[in-house]
């Protein structure tokens, strides 16, 4: 029985202790400078202003659209092992493209080029569904 509570109790401490570390979110750039879009742009381009977040298994993702024109826009990216070895913000500069009608972000990672898209409520980045942050 001694055993059992002390491996319970082993098992509460350490989900306690670790748990919000690996779901909480990372602190915000010291940088961060939100510009909101000028409202004389499209709204279909100023949808991707704010900040979105996302999951794939246990990691979590954040982009940061911080300021938006017609031309380019300033990304942070928290994506943890890829776009680097450390999970750290990253920031981008996108270029404003359409194809087909629709607005999408591209920006030169590390190793290639990454397009973000809007599908409906979501940003879709590098294949991930990722859903605004209020």
């Amino acid at each position: 029985m001694k055993t059992f509570v002390v491996l319970a109790v082993t098992i509460l401490l350490v989900s306690i202790l670790f748990c919000p570390m690996v779901m909480a979110a990372p602190s915000m750039p010291t940088d961060l400078q939100m510009v909101q879009p000028d409202p004389s742009l499209p709204k279909e381009l100023s949808a991707f202003f704010g900040k979105w977040e996302g999951t794939s298994g246990p990691f979590q993702y954040f982009v940061i659209v911080e300021k938006i024109d017609q031309e380019k826009a300033s990304l942070y990216i928290y994506a943890p092992g890829f776009e680097t070895t450390v999970s750290s913000w990253q920031r981008y500069e996108a270029q404003v493209i359409k194809e087909g009608g629709k607005y999408k972000l591209w920006y030169r990672g590390r190793q290639q080029g990454v397009v973000m898209t809007l599908k409906g409520e979501h940003l879709d980045f590098a294949g991930l569904r990722l859903t605004r942050v209020s």
